[in-house]
């Protein structure tokens, strides 16, 4: 294949005393702008340089880049690229390696800030890298052992409507260290790639000059544009770079280069490459490159021919269709020879109108007209059994290349055909569930059965279970399947839970599928339906009181029992609770002997102080099945804690303390009762100067009067709710 070896040295020395060293032997390069992170950008340039004549001591260390804005072109900064690597750049193929030809690629490399603030002009930026000269040997332009290089690239604003505009310049081109060869077809894939996904378009440029000449080959920083472009030799321009036929010409939107060179020598060219984003133009990289074009030996190309399927009948390209399906040979016999000696032919296929599938070569390579081989190699080109053009006609390049350089000489038969693939029936699907169905289950029953499915084209074969209305995961179903290959089992189980709605009849769809030729094939559906049946009577729960609010006072004791029945014999639960009360705290108790089929309980109330004045003294009593779909029966009371009756409170207001024995004493017969939380907490009796004379908490106590002076007295009655106010008269 045709290759280009160029040698790349970094082209600038540090800045230092001695003058910089003049670089003629530059093969080309380019810049590019990546994005990093904020505000920062890494820059790069990649110099290629002649490996085998170019002048060490013009490797330079570092190389300064100048950025400007657009337009008014302000330099914005100057920044120091150091050298980071040089290595060498390969041929496509290295038997072709030439002595005369090699190149380096030597890359500088450095980190640098764009600010928000500082690149908003809308018009974008440039960058610029100046160095002199190129190789004195090049024959398309002027005076090149003084012509200089200008490394350039443009770039957006960082800024755009307030908003930041995030773009990585094209990194472009894989490096050419191959060579064309007179009257022979060049071609290489130049194109580039952007990490933004954004749309690239190449065309040639003339390469750019610059300010720099063998009088200042490094200058100390690059100089604003306009850069003076080099002058073309007669009769070649932008358009006709290097002369052939066809000159020179890149593929607009590959990149691709191609030509057919008329003229020995060494072409100096230039291709650019302009980024789109929205059909708007962002971004702009220039390469320049060199290209040799040498007399080299005479390649005569292979030739190659196809015999019909099953026949020695030559294959006519653009008159014969293939019919490629199941009662022929799918293979193709190919004779593949070459006149020049020891050549080593490869072949390959390309698919013009389809994708796949692609058939498959029995030999791909092989070496002819060497001692002990045939003068022509046989390969067999066989289409797989699936294929099915679905009516169309594919066609395929089949190629046979040499190993001449630069590049290979190849022939191309464009093989046109139908495919019909092998008939192929559906696979089929069995359980042992059967035969008797629906099955019949309970809840709780573990229920197994196998599944089997089997494909009469041997065919890999998949076992599938849905469920009609449902998902077989969502109730615990399962099937595995055990085996694999043409003749599969599985196993399919259940443990049959409590069903959560209404449902009871579950249709499990089993089916068997395979993929023959990508071709998705399913058995029919196999149906089995499993029927769970439940019944559930409801428990019966009674009482031996009816009341439904039982009223009490305190001190009078209430007891009720309750009685839980299940003709299922399921499990029962007995409980007694109550919303807001501490039924302890109101003397309430309750106590429970659960069973299966039988619950019974004692419910007991002692009435205390807890439940006066209220009005929502509520017991519920719940008895619960344990079963599928469980039943519940509840039984509500209500409590009332009654107060005691007491007459009207009167008390005497006189007596007569004088053993005559009759109303001697003075007594408080008709006191209010003591009741919870109103209670006697003092009598007490004063003179009218307000002093006590008496005081008594004994309800049935009995005052003689004490021996005082006859007359009136106060009375005062405390409760711990309340109190009483009154008088008592002492009479003779």
């Amino acid at each position: 294949m045709a290759r280009f070896y160029y040698l790349i040295f970094p082209v600038f020395l540090l800045l230092l005393a001695s003058p910089a060293v003049r670089a003629t032997h530059i093969v080309g390069g380019e810049l590019d702008l990546q994005y990093q992170s904020g505000s920062r950008y890494q820059i790069n340039l990649n110099l290629y340089f002649d490996a085998v004549y170019g002048n060490p001591g013009a490797l330079d260390n570092s190389l300064s880049v100048g950025i400007f804005e657009k337009g008014t072109d302000r330099r914005m900064q100057n920044i120091i690229m150091p050298l980071v690597s040089n290595t060498d750049v390969a041929y496509s193929d290295i038997a072709c390696t030439r002595p005369i030809l090699g190149t380096h690629r030597i890359r500088y490399s450095t980190v640098i800030e764009l600010p928000a603030d500082k690149y908003t002009n809308p018009t974008g930026y440039y960058a610029a890298v100046e160095r002199c000269c190129r190789n004195n040997s090049i024959r398309n332009i002027r005076n090149p052992g003084n012509a200089g290089q200008t490394y350039y690239l443009e770039f957006p604003a960082v800024m755009r409507g307030g908003k930041p505009f995030i773009n990585s310049t094209p990194r472009i081109f894989p490096p050419l260290s191959d060579y064309a060869c007179l009257g022979e077809l060049f071609y290489y894939e130049f194109g580039g790639q952007d990490v933004d996904g954004d749309s690239l378009v190449y065309e040639l440029s003339t390469p750019l000059n610059g300010h720099s000449s063998t009088a200042e080959p490094k200058p100390n920083q690059a100089e604003p544009q306009p850069y003076s472009s080099i002058q073309w030799m007669p009769g070649l321009d932008e358009l006709k770079q290097i002369p052939g036929n066809p000159a020179l010409t890149v593929n607009r939107f590959t990149g691709r280069l191609q030509v057919r060179p008329s003229q020995l020598g060494l072409y100096v060219f230039g291709v650019k490459c302009s980024e789109y984003r929205k059909g708007e133009k962002i971004s702009e990289v220039r390469r320049d490159f060199q290209l040799l074009v040498e007399d080299c030996p005479k390649n005569i190309k292979p030739t190659m021919s196809v015999l019909m399927p099953g026949t020695k009948k030559a294959y006519q390209p653009g008159k014969d269709v293939l019919v490629l399906g199941p009662t022929t040979t799918r293979c193709l016999t190919l004779r593949f020879t070459d006149p020049d000696p020891s050549s080593r032919l490869s072949l390959s296929m390309h698919p013009v109108n389809f994708s796949a599938p692609i058939p498959a070569f029995s030999i791909t390579q092989g070496t002819v007209r060497t001692a002990g081989f045939p003068d022509t190699l046989v390969s067999q080109l066989c289409f797989p059994n699936c294929l099915n053009t679905k009516g169309k006609v594919y066609l395929l390049d089949v190629i046979v290349a040499d190993n001449g350089c630069s590049l290979p000489k190849r022939d191309t038969v464009r093989v046109a055909f139908t495919g019909i693939p092998d008939p192929n029936d559906p696979p089929v699907v069995a359980t042992t569930a059967g035969p008797g169905l629906p099955l019949h289950v309970r809840i709780g029953d573990l229920v197994t059965f196998q599944v089997t499915g089997q494909d009469a084209d041997a065919d890999p074969v998949t076992l599938e279970m849905t469920g009609r209305g449902f998902a077989p995961a969502s109730v615990g179903a399962t099937m595995v399947q055990n085996t694999t290959g043409a003749n599969v089992r599985g196993t399919f189980t259940w443990r049959v839970p409590c069903p959560t709605t209404d449902k009871f009849l579950y249709e499990f769809e089993f089916g068997a599928a395979a993929s023959p030729c990508a071709d998705r094939q399913v058995s029919p559906p196999l149906v089995v339906p499993i029927q769970i049946d439940y019944t559930n009577a409801p428990p019966t729960f009674t009482a031996s009181d009816t009341v439904t609010v039982v009223k009490r006072h305190l001190g009078e004791p209430f007891t009720m029992t309750l009685e839980g029945l299940d003709t299922d014999q399921d499990a029962l639960t007995m409980t007694a609770s109550s919303e807001g009360l501490s039924m302890a705290a109101a003397g309430m108790r309750f106590t429970a002997q659960n069973g299966t089929g039988k619950s019974t309980g004692v419910f007991e109330w002692n009435p205390t102080c807890e439940g006066v004045d209220r009005t929502d003294m509520a017991v519920t009593f719940r008895l619960q099945e344990a079963t599928c779909r469980p039943v519940a029966k509840t039984r509500m009371l209500r409590f009332e804690l009654l107060r005691p009756e007491a007459p009207p409170f009167m008390p005497a207001n006189i007596f007569t303390p004088n053993n005559d024995k009759l109303n001697d004493f003075f007594e408080l017969p008709t006191l209010p009762p003591d009741f919870c939380e109103s209670r006697l907490a003092n009598i007490k009796i004063f003179s009218r100067w307000g002093n006590m004379v008496y005081q008594t908490t004994n309800r049935t106590f009995k005052w003689d009067g004490g021996g005082l002076p006859a007359g009136v007295y106060f009375l005062l009655i405390e409760f711990t709710d309340k109190s009483f106010k009154g008088t008592v008269t002492i009479a003779p």
